[in-house]
């Protein structure tokens, strides 16, 4: 299954928005899980990312053999290093 990773931002970052992409039909937010990671332990919760402070900066299209494994790829992405969550999300198929 496919899932697309929205990488996200402090609004307070230096402006990192990529140009345009392909565009891929997902499916609704209520389906997101978003990752974040503390330390050692990764912190999850059911839905997209909320919140003014933070916007999405970039997208990932990733392979994975279910929830759990794009989970996982999630909470190894480099942009979690900076604090922001990455939000996991299905791609219709």
């Amino acid at each position: 299954m496919k899932y697309l990773l929205f990488v996200c931002l402090p609004a307070s970052d230096e402006d990192t928005r990529p140009g345009k992409g392909t565009t891929v039909r997902l499916r609704p937010p209520d389906d997101a899980t978003t990752v974040r990671v503390r330390g050692d332990e990764v912190l999850l919760s059911d839905g997209p990312f909320t919140g003014g402070e933070e916007y999405v900066a970039a997208v990932d299209l990733v392979e994975a053999g279910d929830l759990d494994e794009a989970i996982a790829l999630a909470a190894q992405h480099s942009a979690l290093v900076g604090g922001g969550p990455v939000e996991v999300r299905p791609v219709w198929e």
